[in-house]
C-alpha cells in the first residue's frame, strides 16, 4: 500500500507485537538493500522501542545489518552515558549486538549547544542523503506520547510549522530534558515508510483522537502522513481498545 495509505495492525499484546515489528523491519531492510540504493536507512525513536528492538532484532536468524544506515528521529542533548540518551541506550542494548558499522550510525554531538547540535546533525544527514532536499528514510519507527507528541514535536509548538529545516533544536520541551533536537515534519513525511508503535491502555484515548479525529487542532502524530509512502500503526489490544474503525489483526505468521 502506498501513496499515503494507512494500516492499523492490532496484536494481542506487546509480546506478539515485538517479533512482528522485527520481522517487518528485516523484510524492509532486505527490500532496500536489494534495490539500487544498496542500503537500508532506518530512523529510530526512544522509549519502549529500545528494549523491544534490542530483544527482537538480534533474535532473527541470519540478519545481516552491515548495509544499514541508522539515524535517530529525535535526541536529548545529554551525554551518551546519561540514561536519557537515546543513542546511548541503543548503543548499549542493540547496536552492540548488530553488524552495523559505527560509521553508519548518525548521532548528535552532545558537546555542542542545542542550536549547533541541530545544525551538525542536519549536516550529517545531508552528507548521508546527498541530492535530497529532505532525507528520505526507508523506515522511521516512531512512538507517541500520551499528549499525542511524536519525535520531539509537541502539541501547539511552533516547530510543527517548520518547513525549511530538516533538523530543529528545541530548548523548551514540555517533557524533560528540555533541550533536544528533532527531525521536522517534512522529513518524517518524506519517508518511504513510517511505523508508529503504541502499546498499553493509557494510550487508548489519544489514539482514538489521532486515528479517528476529535475537536481542536490535529495532534502532532496525526500530522504524520507520508506523501508517497506507507503509514502503519502497530498497536496492542489495550492501546486499540477505544477504536471503532476497522483494524487488521494479523496472524502470528502473517507477512506484513
Amino acid at each position: 500500500m502506498s501513496g499515503g495509505g494507512r494500516r492499523i495492525l492490532v496484536f494481542p499484546s506487546a509480546a506478539e507485537l515485538g517479533p512482528a515489528l522485527a520481522r517487518f523491519t528485516a523484510a524492509r531492510a532486505a527490500r532496500a538493500t536489494g534495490s539500487e540504493r544498496g542500503r537500508f536507512s532506518l530512523g529510530l525513536s526512544g522509549g519502549s522501542l529500545v528494549s523491544m528492538l534490542a530483544r527482537e532484532l538480534p533474535a532473527l536468524p541470519g540478519l545481516d545489518s552491515s548495509k544499514w544506515l541508522v539515524g535517530f528521529c529525535d535526541e536529548r542533548l545529554v551525554p551518551f552515558e546519561d540514561p536519557e540518551s537515546t543513542y546511548g541506550l541503543y548503543k548499549s542494548q542493540l547496536l552492540c549486538k548488530m553488524s552495523i558499522p559505527e560509521t553508519q550510525v548518525l548521532a548528535i554531538d552532545p558537546s555542542l549547544s542545542v542550536e549547533e547540535a541541530a545544525k551538525d546533525y542536519a549536516k550529517k544527514l545531508s552528507e548521508a542523503f546527498p541530492n535530497e532536499e529532505f532525507p528520505v528514510f526507508d523506515l522511521l519507527l516512531l512512538g507517541m506520547g500520551p499528549d499525542g507528541h511524536t519525535c520531539s514535536l509537541f502539541p501547539g509548538h511552533p516547530l510543527l510549522e517548520e518547513n525549511q529545516r530538516t533538523v530543529a533544536p528545541i530548548s523548551d520541551s514540555p517533557k524533560p530534558p528540555p533541550q533536544r533536537i528533532t527531525l521536522t515534519l517534512p522529513v518524517v513525511n518524506a519517508a518511504r515508510c513510517v511505523v508508529f508503535v503504541s502499546t498499553g491502555g493509557s494510550k487508548a484515548p489519544v489514539l482514538k483522537h489521532v486515528l479517528e479525529g476529535g475537536e481542536g487542532p490535529a495532534l502532532p502524530a496525526a500530522r504524520v502522513n507520508p506523501a508517497g509512502g506507507e503509514l502503519l500503526w502497530f498497536l496492542d489490544e489495550a492501546a486499540a481498545a477505544s477504536l471503532t474503525k476497522d483494524v487488521e489483526r494479523p496472524s502470528a505468521t502473517a507477512v506484513l
